[in-house]
């Protein structure tokens, strides 16, 4: 049985080129277009790892990320932050909300799939 990930980004080309390159890997993939959409997809769908955007309408990563661990099925879903931000301050807000770990967009899909790896297998 594949991994589930949730790819969360409110842009589609960025959710297509993560779907893409995760399902060519063997991953089975859900996209949400913001934090409160993940969140929503979350109550109903169980998986294995969350990929967000930092910067999105709604409900950023940072609020996603905090629901997750606030959510005691979810409590321990790994999450890796993707984003143009690259600041300590916005990677230490991250980090403490609960986020696993952290990809800087522009990524490649080998920069992305080592990072999956590394959390899930």
């Amino acid at each position: 049985m594949s991994r589930t990930i949730l790819a969360v980004d409110d842009s589609a080309s960025v959710r297509m080129m993560l779907s893409f390159t995760l399902k060519e890997s063997g991953y089975r993939v859900i996209e949400a277009a913001d934090g409160r959409d993940g969140l929503a997809m979350l109550k109903n769908q169980a998986v294995d790892m969350v990929i967000t955007d930092l910067n999105m309408p709604n409900l950023d990563g940072i609020g996603l990320i905090r629901g997750i661990r606030e959510n005691p099925t979810t409590r321990f879903t790994p999450v890796i932050m993707l984003t143009t931000e690259s600041q300590d301050i916005r990677k230490n807000d991250a980090r403490a909300a609960g986020a696993t770990g952290w990809i800087t967009k522009p990524f490649g899909p080998e920069q992305l799939l080592a990072a999956v790896r590394k959390v899930i297998g």
